[in-house]
């Protein structure tokens, strides 16, 4: 199995008149690979994935595979609020060659944490790839809790957790419960290197489209004990802040067309671009690059 850890980018998916923009893709794959990413998350929340058909998301994956080759572990977002249906994904992200599977907490459907352990050990039981769970209550409003990722945790399948809750009280739970057995990643990108100094194994980020190698040298200094890495990462906090201005991918699309990585900043509905008052803030965060 290939190492999951480290810088790891959740991709947007480029759009351009309705269809996926391939060659800004191929583009922004260049500029993440250069960058030093050690793995990308594909059909991630960040990626649109509700908006996409099944026949795109397969065509998107082949293509990043082409280009990354086995240059880096590629992780595809299976999860649904169905486990029959993330079952059925996840089987589908092995046969297109996936590393891994990122399986989100269900949502809407509000299951008690009872169900939420049947759920992941019905997905990993079933699953032939390695299984990364996906804590992000801001999204699902459920949220696992500490001792049900310490029991899910010793599943042989189950191999990582995306923690994006930002609280670092429950991260810290969670590295210390269950660190020794899973890899625990951030899925919160101001609070990931204070997590990764409390023994956390990297950051699923959005940010990391524009800073990757900045966030992989804090990291590092960080596994380094170094002290500035602290000091270094605040220098970003305002410019992650501008990433949450609206719903996650708005402004990072944005910013990468800012950036000349992405031709448009096109999204598909229900999401839209970023408002015109907080385009000058990011604009203005981006000079600092």
């Amino acid at each position: 199995m290939k190492k999951i850890e480290g810088i790891i980018t959740a991709l947007v998916t480029p759009f351009k008149k309705g269809e996926v923009d391939y060659a800004s893709l191929k583009k922004l794959i260049r500029f993440q690979l250069d960058q030093g990413v050690d793995a990308f998350v594909v059909h991630g929340t960040t990626a649109e994935s509700p908006t996409t058909t099944a026949e795109e998301k397969e065509k998107i994956f082949q293509f990043i595979k082409s280009e990354v080759s086995t240059q880096i572990p590629l992780i595809v977002g299976t999860g649904t609020n169905s486990t029959r249906t993330s079952c059925q994904n996840t089987k589908e992200a092995k046969r297109w060659g996936a590393d891994a599977a990122l399986v989100v907490v269900p949502y809407y459907n509000k299951p008690p944490q009872r169900g939420l352990e049947a759920h992941f050990q019905e997905v990993a039981s079933s699953s032939e790839l390695p299984i990364i769970l996906y804590n992000v209550p801001g999204r699902t409003i459920t949220s696992l809790e500490v001792s049900t990722i310490e029991k899910l945790s010793h599943h042989p399948q189950i191999i990582g957790i995306k923690e994006a809750t930002g609280d670092m009280l429950f991260g810290s739970e969670v590295v210390k419960s269950c660190g020794k057995q899973i890899v625990v990643l951030s899925g919160d990108d101001k609070s990931s290197m204070e997590l990764a100094a409390l023994g956390g194994r990297g950051i699923i980020g959005v940010v990391t489209h524009l800073i990757a190698k900045e966030m992989k040298s804090i990291y590092q200094k960080i596994q380094n004990r170094k002290k500035e890495a602290k000091q270094e990462l605040e220098k970003y906090f305002s410019l992650i802040d501008s990433m949450y201005l609206e719903a996650n991918p708005i402004a990072v699309k944005y910013a990468l067309k800012k950036m000349g990585i992405i031709e448009s900043e096109e999204l598909r509905l229900p999401l839209v671009s970023l408002r015109e008052d907080y385009r000058e803030r990011v604009h203005k965060e981006l000079q600092i690059l």
